[in-house]
């Protein structure tokens, strides 16, 4: 064949870098929900418990931070009860985590599949963002129980008319997950510390992130003041604060804070599209 002789068929590669795919992923649909269910029944299968794990983890994690930081430390809650104050923000925390871990190793545990059979990527670390839906929605339904409970007790709990609002905070922690999951399975496929730096990252993240203690605490700490912004302008910690001042009238709201976290949201979003289609392209070489 001569040179300027134009060929029948070219294959290339026609996504683009901020390209989600959501043609591709309508017409995968019933793959992704394939993999939403296999999510949800391989969790627990072959479990004595099964869902009800969904339920201790949120549960007891709640009452060693109310041993811990509440009865030791002596941090306050206002007029919430601390058990209910800390469970809101690990219900909310819990769901973010689930998003960022199950999507930061994307690329090396589903290697196999990636390598045999052609669908768009994205459909695996949104299933785990949906299928971890289901857990959030049986934590959340835990969080309802304490909240009739403390309030059949007289606690002095004030629901704000806001309340339409958890949605889209939820949505929020979502975007949040995904985006800083799909950078970090990206940078996974050369550099597999990020894999073990994940888990440690993940501790040291809920930490600065309000889920323990409310955002006043830190404000109004002398010794914590210098430290404060790093609180104050974390996406996950406003996310927090908001749903615990919307459920239980304690906190702080801001609507520049929630628009910022928006924003930040859907930044780490479209960074973590641009990496992860552009490692998607050539992941096979390095895994």
């Amino acid at each position: 064949m001569k040179e300027d002789d134009d060929w029948l068929y070219e294959i290339n590669s026609k996504q683009r870098l901020i390209d989600i795919g959501l043609s591709d992923i309508l017409r995968y649909k019933d793959l992704l929900f394939l993999f939403v269910r296999r999510d949800i029944v391989a969790t627990y299968k072959q479990t004595i418990l099964g869902p009800i794990w969904y339920l201790l983890e949120p549960l007891f994690t709640s009452i060693i931070f109310t041993l811990i930081f509440n009865n030791i430390a002596s941090i306050t809650t206002g007029a919430v009860p601390p058990f209910l104050f800390n469970l809101a923000g690990v219900t909310l925390w819990n769901y973010f985590r689930e998003c960022f871990t199950d999507s930061s190793n994307t690329f090396t545990t589903n290697s196999n599949l990636f390598s045999k059979v052609y669908f768009p990527r994205v459909i695996v670390p949104l299933s785990k963002s949906i299928s971890s839906l289901f857990k959030l929605g049986i934590q959340l339904f835990l969080f309802a129980l304490f909240y009739v409970y403390y309030i059949f007790k007289g606690a002095a709990l004030r629901p704000d008319i806001m309340i339409w609002l958890i949605p889209v905070l939820i949505l929020m922690m979502a975007v949040l997950g995904l985006g800083m999951g799909m950078i970090i399975s990206s940078l996974t496929t050369k550099y597999r510390d990020f894999k073990i730096l994940v888990s440690f990252a993940v501790s040291l993240l809920m930490y600065i992130s309000a889920v323990m203690y409310p955002l006043s605490e830190v404000r109004n700490n002398a010794s914590l003041k210098a430290y404060a912004w790093i609180v104050e302008y974390n996406p996950i910690a406003i996310v927090i604060e908001s749903f615990r001042y919307i459920t239980l009238g304690e906190g702080i709201i801001n609507w520049i804070s929630i628009l910022y976290s928006f924003i930040a949201s859907i930044t780490l979003f479209i960074m973590g599209v641009i990496f992860f289609n552009k490692t998607g392209k050539s992941f096979i070489d390095t895994v």
